[in-house]
């Protein structure tokens, strides 16, 4: 049996995907697999489920500890051509979103009808926008501020992405002596939504939803304390536990100059957050 295994083994393979003739299992140019009847078994099929499912190659657990534990470890690795033993940090970013689409958790890129018109800088052009539109249409305050909650909750969750982009521009700015490409700092901003996803609304909103439970039972009331200002200061709070982070392991950068730097990438994610936030009033306004 050996011996017919190694004769199949050497028997010469012409790949189905970049039609390169090579012996072997993997094609040797694009590593493509040569398929046999075990793998279209039940047995291999529920195996790539339990993969897919579980992550059990461990690449996201990893990955994911990596941005939490280490900020910025993910991109320098990325960016330096060290990638097999992790997941890409798009990926992961495109995992953790698609949980945050699916499921009903805490709406840290959304922001309310409320929050537009009277806490954010542009809030007075948004009421005269919001007001014009109220009375033009004939609806209700609390009309159109059901219908626009319930929409830009649904677009918010798509446009992360652009504050991806917007939170690049700060990096390229404050870390341009650094010899980095444009797409690095894109990169990085991947990992700092990555890190704001899992950090502040997906793991914050379980937290949350444990001490709602044993608040409940206590019968006391939670929600006055986590309003826009709260969530504000955790916020800031873990994004510059992230730019310190990423600062040192992604740039390279110590000492005063670094805490400067720091400070000035927090008003760069402050001003691209109110961009974000800006966009996003106006894509839900265009769309109702």
């Amino acid at each position: 049996m050996d011996n017919l295994i190694e004769l199949t083994d050497l028997q010469e393979h012409c790949c189905k995907s970049c039609s390169n003739i090579f012996t072997g299992a993997y094609c040797n140019e694009c590593g493509e697999k040569v398929l046999e009847p075990k793998d279209k078994s039940f047995r291999s099929f529920l195996n790539n489920i339990a993969l897919t499912l579980t992550f059990s190659d461990n690449k996201f657990i990893k990955s994911l500890w990596h941005v939490i534990s280490n900020p910025g470890f993910l991109s320098r690795e990325f960016i330096e051509g060290r990638r097999v033993n992790y997941l890409k940090p798009l990926q992961l970013f495109f995992v953790l979103n698609l949980i945050y689409f699916l499921f009903p958790l805490l709406q840290l890129f959304n922001t309310s009808l409320k929050t537009q018109m009277y806490l954010r800088t542009h809030s007075a052009w948004v009421r005269k926008l919001v007001n014009e539109k109220i009375l033009a249409e004939g609806y209700t305050y609390q009309g159109y501020s059901l219908m626009y909650n319930d929409k830009t909750t649904s677009l918010a969750k798509l446009l992360i992405i652009v504050f991806v982009v917007l939170a690049s521009l700060p990096f390229n700015v404050i870390y341009r002596k650094k010899n980095k490409y444009f797409t690095d700092h894109i990169t990085l901003a991947v990992e700092l939504a990555t890190f704001n996803l899992a950090m502040n609304a997906i793991f914050l909103s379980l937290v949350l939803i444990v001490i709602n439970k044993l608040i409940h039972w206590t019968h006391l009331g939670w929600e006055k304390y986590l309003d826009d200002r709260t969530l504000t200061i955790i916020f800031i709070l873990t994004n510059v536990y992230f730019l310190f982070g990423a600062g040192r392991t992604f740039y390279g950068q110590t000492g005063f100059k670094l805490i400067f730097k720091v400070v000035l990438g927090l008003l760069g994610l402050f001003l691209a957050l109110e961009a974000y936030r800006m966009i996003l009033f106006l894509f839900t306004y265009w769309s109702l």
